[in-house]
C-alpha cells in the first residue's frame, strides 16, 4: 500500500540528526515539521526569514503574521530568529543548511531534478529551490512515484526543465526509498505492502534491486 503524505513525511523526519539546520520544501517537506523524533533538536528554516520553525499552529496559537515560504501559518519555537529573505538565502547560498528536503516533479539518475515547470499548467515558480540545491549536500527528495496518469516520475533523463543538475542522490516516494548512485536507482526500502515488482514497473530509470531491500515499519 503507498505510503500517505503523513507517512512519508514521518520517514524523512528519521534522516534528521540531532543539531541539524534543515529547510522543508513546500507541500509533503513541511510535513515534517510535526514529526521530529524525541530527542532531537533541529532548527527548522524558512528561505523567507525565519530560523526556528516549529509544528503547525492549532486554532489558538495561529498567527496569520508567521507563514513559511509557501504562505502556510506557522509556529515558532524557542530560540527562533526572524531575519529578511536575503540573509536567509545568505545562509542557504553559503552552504549552512545541513539537509534540505524538497518536493519534485521529476527526478533522474544522474541526480537531476525539476520541481518547477509543467509546460501548459500554472506552477508558482522555482522559488529558492534553485539555490537549495546549490547550496546543499545533503538532499532528500519527496514525491509521488507515478504521475496521475501512471507515468513514472523516476528517469532515465528528466523531461521538464532542471532545477539543479546532478544534485539528489536520496528519494523517497510513496512507493520506496532510494538512493541515486554511479548512474542508477538503487532501491533500499519499500513501502508497507508494496512489491519490489510494482516499484520496478513503475521506475522508468535504471534500477538495482540488491538483495538486502528492507520493508519500513511504521
Amino acid at each position: 500500500m503507498a505510503l500517505s503524505r503523513e507517512q512519508m513525511a514521518q520517514r524523512v523526519a528519521r534522516e534528521l540528526q540531532d543539531g541539524f539546520y534543515v529547510n522543508l520544501g513546500i507541500g509533503i517537506p513541511t510535513l515534517v515539521a510535526n514529526y521530529v523524533p524525541d530527542g532531537i533538536d533541529v532548527m527548522l528554516q524558512s528561505e523567507n526569514g525565519l530560523l526556528g520553525m516549529g509544528a503547525f499552529p492549532t486554532e489558538d496559537t495561529i498567527d496569520a503574521d508567521m507563514i513559511n515560504a509557501g504562505k502556510q501559518t506557522v509556529t515558532a519555537r524557542i530560540g527562533a530568529s526572524i531575519f529578511s529573505s536575503a540573509e536567509s538565502f545568505a545562509m542557504i547560498r553559503g552552504g549552512h543548511v545541513d539537509l534540505t528536503v524538497l518536493g519534485a516533479f521529476e527526478v533522474d539518475v544522474e541526480g537531476n531534478i525539476a520541481s518547477w515547470m509543467i509546460p501548459g499548467k500554472l506552477v508558482k515558480g522555482m522559488g529558492g529551490a534553485m539555490d537549495l540545491v546549490a547550496g546543499a549536500d545533503n538532499i532528500i527528495v519527496t514525491m509521488t512515484h507515478a504521475s496521475k496518469d501512471g507515468e513514472s516520475k523516476l528517469l532515465p533523463r528528466c523531461s521538464l526543465p532542471l532545477t539543479g543538475a546532478g544534485c539528489i542522490k536520496k528519494v523517497l516516494t510513496d512507493l520506496a526509498y532510494l538512493e541515486i548512485e554511479n548512474g542508477a536507482f538503487i532501491l533500499r526500502e519499500t513501502a508497507p505492502g508494496v512489491s519490489i515488482e510494482e516499484i520496478v514497473a513503475k521506475t522508468a530509470g535504471k534500477l538495482i534491486v540488491p538483495d538486502d531491500v528492507v520493508e519500513m515499519t511504521f
